[in-house]
């Protein structure tokens, strides 16, 4: 058996960390020690991490899907948090249909950790 159980971000300010991402995703991730907090995004843990180091962020984008992206993207223009990156010549931080057919858009967290949100029911599997 094979699953992916836990993604860890680098944060630089854990308790800041947490009040973001709880007010991005409605949900604020709990402390568990270690300089870390998690949050149970539907069978992975989504982890915080503050090592007391500069963050690096992650390499590519975390994605998310979400039942009510409207909410999800007015949480995250709240935020100032929407990127300003275009993807595939649309405006990433914008709510739209992706070629490959996922509704979703991008923003960044404090930390330059890449985020994505996706519509259920339009998330592309590559099937």
């Amino acid at each position: 058996m094979l699953r992916l159980f836990r993604v860890t971000l680098e944060v630089g300010d854990l308790e800041g960390a947490r009040n973001y991402y709880g007010a991005l995703l409605g949900e604020r991730p709990h402390p568990v020690g270690g300089g870390r907090a998690y949050l149970d995004c539907g069978g992975v843990i989504l982890t915080l991490l503050s090592t007391g180091d500069a963050p690096k962020p992650g390499p590519q984008d975390v994605y998310f899907e979400v039942d009510d992206l409207e909410a999800c993207h007015r949480r995250a223009a709240e935020l100032d948090c929407l990127t300003q990156v275009e993807v595939h010549g649309e405006a990433g931080g914008a709510i739209v249909t992706r070629p490959w057919g996922e509704r979703s858009f991008y923003a960044e967290d404090p930390w330059g950790n890449g985020l994505c949100f996706v519509q259920t029911g339009t998330i592309f599997t590559g099937e």
